[in-house]
């Protein structure tokens, strides 16, 4: 775990703010920007020293490796910066693991793996350590497990302009990846041996990867005792290992290695240290927000 004076030494670096964003626009829009320092050239002239590489060129390459990580809009203004945490819960506990990872990197060899219900700021958190990460020069991509089956499902109509291995490239070649809620779609055979091949795929290549998911590695035992664990939504779950509803009828895995299999549970082990976060649905707090008269 890192020093306070670590962790605020990470949180500086790390943030990226509006103006890290403002800059990546010129290279969508096409407008041309002239440095003020080197006039485009590149290297910027010290009086009293001679040239040197102008700090333009190293805002530039960080504002193309921001856009390159493909953080969802929703996520933009995510940063070590504005995470919230409590100094005695979960959430503070995963705040020093992501501050460790981004301040050791590269000497780095296993990734996280956030597991914990809606709304405790998994995903802001893997988000923070991208933005960290790119401070630091290193290539990033940000992905959505649901999203990119859908690419990969898109890719095999006639029609499309792209390829299963076009969709699939970056997410095996990107240096740090971040793959957002892993589990979340029906395990499908399909989905399962895609789920296996993208993440065989970087374990072998040993590349860094930082998961989320809503599914626990276990179930919680209620009051029902052990043969018979009570769900949020009614339904339970016997020793058959399978969730089932009150009339015991099979609905959906419950746990990690269920929804995602025993194969790749085990690399998961091997790739990152685990980090369970607890707390309430932060959005849900958005419903006790006073009515604005001014927008009716």
């Amino acid at each position: 775990m890192p020093s306070d004076s670590a962790a605020k030494m990470i949180k500086t670096s790390a943030h990226v703010d509006n103006s890290s964003l403002e800059k990546i626009r010129p290279y969508d829009s096409g407008e041309a920007v002239i440095c003020e320092r080197c006039f485009g050239t590149g290297m910027e002239v010290v009086p009293g020293k001679g040239a040197r590489p102008c700090g333009c060129r190293r805002q530039d390459s960080r504002g193309r490796l921001l856009a390159a990580a493909r953080i969802p809009r929703r996520y933009a203004e995510c940063s070590l910066d504005n995470f919230n945490s409590d100094s005695n819960s979960t959430q503070n506990f995963a705040f020093q693991y992501a501050c460790r990872l981004v301040l050791d990197y590269p000497l780095v060899d296993r990734g996280l793996l956030f597991i914990g219900p809606v709304g405790v700021g998994k995903t802001h958190l893997a988000v923070a350590i991208l933005k960290g990460l790119i401070q630091k020069g290193v290539p990033c991509l940000f992905s959505e497990f649901g999203s990119l089956l859908k690419q990969i499902q898109d890719s095999y109509n006639p029609i499309s302009q792209t390829s299963e291995m076009r969709v699939l490239a970056p997410v095996y070649q990107a240096e740090v990846l971040v793959l957002d809620e892993l589990g979340a779609t029906v395990p499908t055979d399909w989905v399962r041996d895609t789920m296996y091949q993208i993440i065989n795929k970087r374990y072998n290549d040993r590349r860094l990867t930082i998961f989320t998911t809503n599914f626990l590695d276990e179930t919680r035992v209620s009051e029902h005792g052990a043969d018979d664990y009570q769900e949020d939504d009614g339904s339970s779950r016997r020793r058959t290992g399978k969730l089932t509803d009150r009339r015991n009828r099979e609905i959906a895995p419950a746990t990690l290695e269920e929804r995602i299999g025993t194969r790749l549970r085990s690399r998961l082990y091997e790739m990152c240290n685990k980090v369970e976060i607890k707390g309430d649905d932060y959005r849900k707090r958005f419903d006790k927000r006073p009515l604005d008269s001014t927008r009716i």
